[in-house]
């Protein structure tokens, strides 16, 4: 075993060091007390043009604190473990609380809502813990340099970066849950540079490739992985604009998840009680083309955001949100839901300094059952968009605008680069008039998408 794994046992002591915190936390005076304990490491090693630039290996534990007194609540953390700094922090952080204001609905999560049972979802590889700095590095190098040998028009480049994370997570209430997992994660990325042969045009176009998994056996061919990286970004030569106008977008997987990421941000319990979504009264409804289904679903073993049990000590479960384009839930941590006057879907997530919020897990749109290049062909003529830029999203009304690059698409396939456009909608429509989806949904993160179609979205590009 390396020196950089999390063990089974370390796990267990993490999650008595909370319970223990959470004791100390009424004996300090607390109604009630909840506390979230992180240790992790990390590797990142990165080289460019063939030497390396990074070579950075970091650990860290640290304790987060949440005591409820009086209907009043106070956040802490502390990265000072030691027994006798953590009774005094235990007694300064319900004294925090006492001077706080008070919210009835400050309290932990009723009994019957905590997880009693926590999954196995086989998050963690022993084998991402074994790679260390040298066979890291090994792999950037043959990265680049199989990008660089694989078009003569890669002429610079900003690197490839191999990293890992392993983490344990353990958390407690006095309510009498304690709970643990470990996990791991590895990603690669390479990022090559072209030159536009137009010395009229001396810009330099950057791409990028990447693979990641929670298992090493998992990720791709470190080679392969700089092909496709040159090949994407060689392929942006040339790029030119296009008349403004309404026309068929179809989205890159690259772009649809960031597409769902962006429903999820006006589906969730705190953007309703806030009044930040224009989705809301509009659960049961049509939100969506009938082939759009969406899921969040951390109980998906090996899955990037699974999890056995979330922020608030509450069971994950598979939640759908859309189905056949009808909104059917709005994912709750226990505050928003109880703001709501609903139940928590047990979507909470937390960092360690900061109170549960919702969030996704696996957040997935489904598949079709067309191939990409069968939705190309079908398309005829439009816009491939492989990547968005900026930010132009009001939540409240649903407006979207985003700067975006791709490819156009005529006689059913991809043919000269497209930049400088933006592409625009709003959400709502957008959402409505997917009218295709391919087949090719891959889970590298924890949010995923296929391919689909937009029938048709206002671009904006050179006025002539």
């Amino acid at each position: 075993m390396s020196a950089a794994s999390i063990s089974n046992e370390l796990v267990k002591e993490l999650s008595d060091l909370a319970a223990h915190v959470c004791e100390l936390c009424k004996a300090a005076g607390a109604d009630a007390a909840e506390a979230l304990v992180r240790d992790g490491n990390e590797l990142t090693a990165k080289v460019r043009m063939g030497e390396p630039e990074l070579v950075q290996e970091a650990g860290s534990r640290a304790l987060g604190l949440r005591v409820f007194k009086d209907g009043r609540r106070a956040v802490t953390y502390t990265s000072d473990l030691r027994r006798k700094s953590l009774e005094q922090f235990a007694v300064e952080t319900v004294a925090l609380a006492e001077l706080s204001e008070p919210d009835e609905l400050n309290r932990l999560p009723d009994a019957d809502e905590l997880a009693k049972h926590h999954p196995e979802l086989d998050l963690y590889d022993e084998a991402v813990a074994e790679v260390d700095a040298a066979w890291a590095l090994q792999q950037c190098i043959a990265g680049e340099r199989a990008a660089q040998r694989s078009d003569a028009r890669v002429t610079n480049s900003e690197g490839a970066t191999w990293s890992r994370n392993l983490g344990a997570v353990a958390f407690a209430n006095s309510a009498g849950f304690v709970g643990g997992y470990r996990g791991s994660y590895a990603s690669f990325y390479v990022e090559p540079i072209c030159d536009e042969p137009d010395p009229k045009n001396p810009k330099k176009r950057n791409g990028y490739w990447w693979t990641a998994s929670r298992f090493l056996a998992e990720l791709a061919d470190a080679e392969a992985v700089g092909i496709e990286a040159a090949r994407r970004t060689a392929a942006t030569l040339g790029a030119r604009k296009i008349p403004t106008g309404e026309v068929a977008v179809v989205f890159d997987p690259e772009v649809g998840r960031s597409l769902i990421g962006t429903l999820f941000s006006v589906a969730n319990g705190s953007a309703f009680w806030r009044k930040s979504s224009y989705l809301i009264g509009r659960e049961g409804t049509a939100v969506a083309s009938p082939l759009v289904d969406i899921v969040d679903d951390p109980l998906l073993p090996r899955a990037p955001g699974s999890r056995p049990f979330d922020g608030d000590g509450l069971a994950t479960r598979k939640n759908v949100i859309v189905e056949q384009g009808v909104l059917r839930t709005v994912l709750c941590d226990v505050y928003s839901a109880r703001k709501l006057g609903r139940r928590s879907t047990g979507s909470a997530g937390r960092g360690i300094g900061g109170n549960p919020g919702p969030t996704t897990s696996n957040l997935i749109m489904a598949a079709g059952k067309q191939t990409k290049q069968e939705l190309l062909r079908a398309t005829g003529r439009g816009l491939y968009v492989t990547s968005l830029m900026g930010f132009g999203f009001n939540p409240v009304t649903g407006d979207f605008s985003r700067g975006a690059q791709g490819f156009w698409i005529e006689g059913g396939e991809l043919t000269y680069p497209v930049g400088e456009i933006t592409v625009s909608a709003n959400f709502d429509d957008l959402l409505k008039r997917i009218d295709a989806v391919a087949d090719d949904l891959e889970l590298r993160s924890s949010s995923a998408a296929p391919t689909f179609r937009v029938s048709h979205m206002m671009v904006a590009g050179s006025s002539e």
